[in-house]
């Protein structure tokens, strides 16, 4: 008889530490004025997109999960939008959407975009002197005729509020009316991130520097 106690004490402890490993998982976010919240503490919506995160198979959750856990359905309605400007469209190449969003990083002051992207702009093909001169606020030296219509574009807009009709034939001659808005709903996203990452005050992984040296 005790020893069936034993055992039947055994199996649902077992099963209790195997429901708190099911239920919490390896959970790590970092956050400034948002506190990094656990996965326990999560109600339904935030756990639907706490899992959809934990599911992708990301090496890391560093980024705005944290921040739009404070409003799961906004992020589940701004996810798919990204997704398809950031990767899925094809009306401007990869590189070139990488121009425009470090510089609307740098517009904002945006260091975690501005960090995060760098390396996503080397592997699409930006040379890192590119990326260098537009930290520091300065026209790259050197530019192929689509970069320059690209970062044209951009500084000009973020500068002014304003697109000039030469900027914007420049744009809309080599990527069409189709690029010039997917281009700018691009930097749209990316404005909204940068703000939401500047007012939490999301901090740089450790070891990282700040590398935007003057933000407009």
């Amino acid at each position: 008889m005790n020893r069936k106690l034993i055992t039947t004490a055994a199996v649902a402890a077992l099963v209790a530490v195997t429901a708190i490993c099911v239920a919490a998982p390896e959970f790590h976010l970092r956050g400034g004025r948002f506190r990094p919240l656990n996965y326990a503490e999560l109600n339904p919506p935030q756990k639907a997109l706490a899992d959809a995160a934990l599911a992708s198979g990301r090496g890391s959750l560093d980024g705005p999960l944290n921040i739009y856990l404070r409003s799961p359905e906004m992020a589940e309605l701004a996810q798919p939008l990204n997704a398809y400007l950031r990767t899925k469209s094809t009306a401007i190449p990869a590189k070139l959407k990488e121009i425009a969003t470090l510089l609307t990083a740098r517009y904002w002051g945006g260091q975690f975009v501005w960090y995060s992207h760098r390396q996503y702009a080397i592997a699409a093909g930006l040379a890192p002197e590119f990326i260098d001169a537009m930290a520091a606020g300065e026209r790259p030296a050197v530019m192929t005729p689509e970069e320059a219509a690209v970062f044209d574009f951009c500084q000009e807009l973020l500068a002014t509020r304003q697109v000039g009709d030469a900027k914007f034939q420049a744009l809309a001659g080599r990527f069409g009316e189709r690029g010039v808005v997917e281009l700018v709903g691009l930097m749209g996203q990316y404005t909204t991130l940068s703000m939401l990452f500047a007012v939490d005050r999301y901090p740089l992984p450790d070891g990282a520097h700040q590398e935007i040296v003057r933000p407009q």
